[in-house]
């Protein structure tokens, strides 16, 4: 769980590491790390909270005229990172908030809006919010000029032992570099698809996963350009192959006790837990605006490469939106499987955790679950059961968003507005764009 840290543990790890610079981060609209470095001469503005930025530099946040911003670090997140300045000193780093100059939480911050949400939670009388996060990536090789390429360093499948390869040694050393700054991870192994990895760390409550999930990214991508690769969390970045997801497993506690586990129920699942379900189920359409964010993310959702399709849910079958895995009463959990990792993790929290608790308020029970795989039967099958299909393109999740009061409610009005301006943005660049494909396929018409 989130750890005590005060400032004179900061100021003595400085002394004790020979911490040169600190890295001040935050989190943008469209999931991008923000990186403010001061040296350690400036480490008593960063503990009391005096560092400032422009802001109107920075996606989603504010006009020119109300540019000034302050950096609040969250103590609990210090870390000293595994590598050195060019003089041989540590660099340290802190996630921040951000905030206004009259002291302020910014509501253009996704970090302050989860805590929003967060407290909203607490008011209904729970203590956290449990998350886990699966984020897979491909490692990919670099050319003779440092640029990215779509060879891969390895031709490994699922679980595959790939002892000998570059991509093995860098997914060793990722590893190694989180355990040394305080991650817990339970596994690391290759995913399904050509150069595909996935390393799991230990759940905790949404606030400190997600600010982990940004700093894995970050270790990742250092650690894979130091093997000579290049890391992406691009939810499909290669024709053909599987796609990166970030599957979300997701549980509510009450009093240190699991609220979602009911050892009398069907799946060992309380009423809660179902209720929370249908929450994220009838909101699915607009959370996916939210989980899957990018063009890209929407040719990862297609049948035939194991991610979701259809609003739906089952225990085992894995072809549903979400799961429920077998667990024992701790680890009780729902597993959404549609997110992929480029999401916004503070974003994709407060929706998720928004519709669960309007489930839980309205006390419905959701549609029976699923024992079949979905994409083996019909439409008309499928409509009988009532199970309706993702978005398609990321136009139709923006128009599901635009027409959910709740889901835009969970990320407050200034997110809102600036993160559906960026996405029709980046889907009107799209709409313009003529690719290879449709060149070779029409040209001579």
């Amino acid at each position: 769980m989130t750890r005590k840290i005060a400032a004179d543990d900061i100021r003595k790890s400085v002394v004790d590491n020979d911490v040169r610079f600190i890295r001040l981060t935050f989190t943008d609209i469209n999931g991008t790390l923000k990186v403010v470095e001061v040296p350690n001469s400036q480490l008593d503005k960063v503990l009391t909270n005096d560092v400032r930025f422009d802001g109107s530099s920075i996606d989603g946040f504010v006009r020119l005229e109300e540019s000034d911003m302050i950096l609040y670090p969250d103590f609990s997140t210090w870390s000293v990172l595994p590598w050195t300045d060019n003089q041989g000193g540590k660099i340290g780093c802190l996630i921040c908030s951000v905030h206004t100059t009259d002291g302020e939480p910014f509501d253009g911050d996704p970090r302050n809006n989860l805590k929003r949400i967060i407290g909203q939670m607490k008011e209904m009388g729970f203590s956290a919010f449990d998350i886990g996060f699966e984020a897979e990536f491909h490692l990919l090789k670099l050319d003779e000029n440092g640029n990215w390429t779509t060879e891969v360093p390895d031709h490994a499948s699922y679980f595959d032992l790939t002892s000998n390869d570059e991509s093995a040694s860098c997914r060793r050393e990722i590893v190694e570099t989180l355990e040394s700054i305080g991650f817990e991870v339970e596994a690391a192994h290759h995913e399904v698809g050509d150069g595909q990895q996935e390393i799991d760390f230990k759940f905790d409550d949404a606030l400190a996963t997600a600010d982990r999930v940004q700093t894995f990214k970050m270790i990742v991508r250092e650690i894979a350009k130091k093997h000579g690769l290049f890391a992406t969390f691009m939810a499909k970045p290669l024709q053909g192959q599987a796609g990166n997801g970030m599957h979300t497993n997701m549980s509510l506690f009450k009093e240190n006790k699991n609220a979602f586990y009911d050892g009398n129920n069907q799946f060992h699942l309380s009423n809660t837990a179902l209720y929370f379900l249908n929450g994220i189920l009838e909101h699915a359409r607009a959370i996916t605006a939210v989980a899957n964010p990018t063009v890209n993310s929407y040719k990862r959702l297609i049948p035939g490469y194991e991610a979701p399709v259809y609003i739906s849910w089952a225990s085992k079958n894995r072809s549903p939106m979400v799961r429920v895995p077998s667990a024992e009463e701790v680890n009780t959990r729902l597993e959404m499987r549609s997110a992929d990792p480029t999401a916004n993790p503070y974003l994709l929290l407060a929706a998720c955790l928004a519709a669960g608790l309007d489930g839980i308020k309205q006390e419905k029970m959701p549609m029976d679950p699923v024992d079949c795989n979905l994409f083996d039967i019909s439409e008309e099958e499928r409509n009988k059961m009532g199970i309706k299909p993702l978005p398609s393109t990321l136009h139709n999740a923006l128009k599901a968003f635009k027409e959910d009061k709740l889901i835009q409610d969970a990320l407050g009005d200034h997110l809102t507005q600036s993160f559906t301006s960026s996405k029709e943005l980046e889907w009107s660049q799209y709409a313009e764009t003529v690719s290879d494909w449709e060149r070779n396929r029409y040209m001579g018409y």
